[in-house]
This record gives structure tokens, C-alpha cells and sequence, in this order.
């Protein structure tokens, strides 16, 4: 069973709610990259930067190696894991659903169709025939 109160997990989707969160794991997962690597593609400061690695390194996502003062980052993907198993959870849960929705449907074509009965259209109403006056 998936736990849905879980704060890794909470920390997890929030990471990942950010799309230049996002842009900076999918950097990273190509290669480590400096912070100032890491931000030069976004219209940012390094503070506003450093605050989405923050973030990133709060849910476990990266690593950030230290020297001097270079700051490496790495990503850490494990902890997708987490996510990934309540989305497959939901996955299964939904694939069921429709699986029987299918088997539904195809019980219905299957079935003998009998045809409604045609309604009769309603009786119009007698003309008065007029006479003619001449």
C-alpha cells in the first residue's frame, strides 16, 4: 500500500512541482554541475538559485559537494522511487477500472441487439372539408 502521508513524498512533489527544478535535475542527470553551471540558463540570481537547490537537496533529489568554494552538484534519483511507486499504484487502480469498462462494453456489443419499437407518429387531425361558396 502506497503511504500518502509521507513528508519524503511531500518533499518529492514539491521538488518536482517547480518546472526549472525540474530543467536543473534533468542537467543534472546528464552530468554534475557547478552551481553556476546549474543556474546560467535561467534569468536568476544565484541566491534565487541556490534557494531551488535547496529545495532539491530538501527532498534528496541532489548532493552538493563542497570545495573550497565550488559547489558540485549530483543527482540523487532514488528518491523518485518513492513517487514512481504511488504513481504506479494509481496506474494499477485506473488500468482496473477500465478493464472493466472494457469487458463491460464488450459484454454489450456481444449481446443480442433488439430494436426499439418504431413510435407510430401521432393521427392528424381530420380536415373539415369546406364548401364552396358560389
Amino acid at each position: 500500500m502506497v503511504n500518502n502521508n509521507s513528508p519524503q513524498l511531500d518533499a518529492l512533489f514539491q521538488a518536482l512541482s517547480d518546472p526549472t527544478r525540474r530543467s536543473m535535475l534533468q542537467a543534472l542527470a546528464r552530468q554534475p554541475l557547478k552551481v553556476g553551471e546549474l543556474a546560467a540558463p535561467f534569468r536568476m540570481s544565484l541566491a534565487a538559485a541556490s534557494k531551488h537547490i535547496k529545495v532539491l537537496e530538501g527532498a534528496g533529489l541532489i548532493r552538493r559537494e563542497v570545495e573550497g568554494r565550488t559547489h558540485t552538484c549530483h543527482l540523487k534519483a532514488a528518491p523518485m522511487h518513492a513517487g514512481l511507486e504511488w504513481i504506479r499504484h494509481y496506474e494499477r487502480f485506473w488500468n482496473s477500472r477500465l478493464d472493466a469498462l472494457e469487458a463491460l462494453l464488450e459484454a454489450d456489443d456481444a449481446a443480442p441487439s433488439i430494436a426499439p419499437p418504431t413510435p407510430t407518429p401521432p393521427a392528424s387531425p381530420k380536415r373539415r372539408k369546406r364548401k364552396n361558396k358560389e
